[in-house]
């Protein structure tokens, strides 16, 4: 008989209570057909803020679990211990805020089969709280799935992700330290597989579901996100493009961010679509500000030692 085929999921954490929902939500997870799975938690915080939660949870999940503590305040340490410690066929990444549904892990598997992909991403569905504004409710600003260029999927994110490990476009991949604490190590990663030949697919059934932080609800974090998201498309661009290029570039942004305000002057009595062209505009003066060496704001942890993970497995 051949053995099992073997799915990791990873879960990089750093002090969130919600992490102990997420596990719970992975271990009532469908198993695939002939699959065993293992679950990967990487502590990103300097104390092992995270241990309590394992220990607490592990008695409830059938599957083993592995804690490895990495510190500190860098996501991409946290990331990169994942992809060392993993062994399996394929290794799937959700977020410690999330939780996945019950055919999640079954839908990722299948398309990946199905189109012979590097990598396979789901949707991510938002959950507001009552005190979410109106138009982000309505326009689901929250919500996430990836993004088409000419039909295809250039790049992505890992908060909900499969990647096949013996696909030839993954082995020997990263996610960038540099990017680590101020975020894009994701998109980053997922756009060089994919320049390396790496195909990625899209799996419309397999859903996770985010409930929005109160702080995140507002429209000052969605502009931070947004200006950020072009930062790192500017990353992306400064690797493929020479000088010439990258100034087109930078014209080609501004004029998008000013056909994006004018339409949001012009949607004034629209909400949902007054901030949706507003933020647009927004990621499109962050691709400028790329452009130009503006360098991203922080937003993981404090100075980052050296990587290293210790493991402990149950």
């Amino acid at each position: 008989m051949s053995r099992p085929l073997l799915i990791e999921i990873a879960v990089c954490t750093y002090r969130r209570s919600s992490l102990s929902d997420t596990l719970a939500s992975i271990a009532a997870v469908a198993v695939p057909e002939q699959a065993a799975l293992r679950i990967i938690v990487a502590d990103n915080d300097i104390e092992e803020s995270a241990r309590g939660a394992i220990e607490a949870i592990r008695a409830q999940i059938a599957h083993q679990v592995i804690y490895l503590h990495c510190p500190a305040g860098n996501i991409s340490i946290a990331r990169n211990a994942c992809l060392d410690q993993a062994t399996g066929d394929y290794l799937a990444f959700v977020d410690d805020d999330e939780l996945v549904t019950s055919g999640w892990l079954t839908a990722l598997l299948a398309t990946a089969k199905q189109t012979n992909a590097a990598a396979v991403l789901g949707p991510v569905s938002a959950r507001y709280g009552k005190n979410a504004p109106a138009f982000m409710i309505d326009g689901d600003f929250h919500s996430t799935k990836p993004v088409l260029v000419n039909g295809e999927i250039k790049t992505g994110y890992t908060c909900n992700l499969l990647l096949d490990r013996n696909a030839e476009a993954f082995r020997g991949r990263r996610f960038d330290l540099a990017l680590g604490r101020c975020g894009g190590e994701d998109t980053t990663f997922l756009a060089d597989l994919h320049a390396a030949g790496g195909k990625i697919a899209f799996a419309n059934k397999a859903l996770v579901i985010e409930p929005v932080a109160e702080e995140r609800a507002s429209i000052g974090w969605l502009a931070g996100r947004r200006f950020r998201s072009g930062q790192t498309h500017a990353r992306i661009l400064h690797r493929t493009a020479v000088a010439p290029g990258l100034a087109l570039e930078i014209v080609r942004a501004a004029l998008k961010a000013l056909v994006c305000f004018g339409a949001c002057l012009a949607m004034w009595f629209l909400p949902v679509d007054r901030w949706r062209h507003a933020l647009r505009g927004i990621l499109h003066l962050g691709v400028i500000a790329g452009l130009l060496g503006v360098h991203e704001a922080t937003h993981y942890g404090g100075p980052s030692p050296a990587a290293r993970s210790t493991p402990d497995v149950a």
